[in-house]
């Protein structure tokens, strides 16, 4: 009975090293989307223990914000939310390339954010590259980009329009033309087709599915005089002309 028991317990603990092993040799998709959820929840909890296991200690990290961070910076970024915060982070659309000993898994992640009682979205794609090294994977690079999304629509002072209408003028013989129909205002460049422009506030309009925000100038005297294509918080001006 007790070699029985004996080899019962040998071959059990075999196998499961066996699994644990091949885990380790073999990785999947289904393995890194895991593994992957697993940090967006320690994320949202303010939990390291999955940053700290699953990132490389030379691993480096650029997120959506522009910041280069290796492991220390990274992991010391993962703190619990505030008392007046709730939220989830999904992984959907996972896509991986696995090679070998290298595994590259790209997705996109939803982000919700319940703050004090106001809900709000955001949406990221993330690119991980692992690496199997000393029997462990673990994310070597990290790329993080987000998704732009438009800004929420104002109600413009269709009164405003006559103040807009008008050509804007960036250099000789390149142009955009403004006007309105109705309680829509339009923008349209040369050949290209027209755009409707939206009121995010006041003189501020944008463009659907188009980043940056266009806003109508004004002198001192309150007359406009030039059309602000603003990018990345740098300014293009067109001068108005008529």
């Amino acid at each position: 009975m007790f070699k029985v028991v004996a080899i019962f317990v040998t071959v059990t603990l075999s196998v499961g090293a066996a699994s644990c092993s091949n885990r380790d040799d073999v990785i999947t998709q289904e393995e890194l989307v895991r593994r992957t959820q697993e940090l967006l929840d320690g994320a949202t909890t303010g939990d390291r223990k999955p940053w700290e296991r699953y990132f490389a200690d030379d691993s480096v990290d650029h997120d959506e914000k522009g910041r280069i961070m290796d492991k220390k910076a990274l992991v010391a970024d993962i703190t619990p939310p505030p008392a007046d915060w709730s939220g989830s982070i999904k992984l959907n659309h996972p896509e991986s390339r696995i090679f070998g000993d290298s595994a590259i898994l790209s997705y996109d992640v939803a982000e919700t954010e319940v703050i004090s009682g106001q809900e709000v979205h955001a949406r990221y794609h993330t690119t991980d590259t692992w690496v199997r090294r000393n029997g462990a994977w673990q994310i070597v690079a990290e790329q993080v980009l987000r998704y732009y999304e438009d800004p929420a629509a104002g109600t413009p002072d269709i009164a405003r329009f006559a103040d807009y209408a008008g050509v804007y003028e960036l250099a000789v013989g390149v142009t955009r033309k403004v006007w309105s129909e109705g309680d829509a205002l339009f923008i349209q460049r040369l050949d290209k087709p027209k755009e409707q422009l939206l009121n995010e506030a006041g003189d501020l309009f944008f463009r659907k599915g188009v980043e940056g925000r266009l806003l109508f100038r004004r002198d001192i005297r309150g007359k406009v005089d030039a059309l602000v294509d603003r990018r990345n918080n740098e300014d293009i001006v067109w001068r108005k002309t008529s």
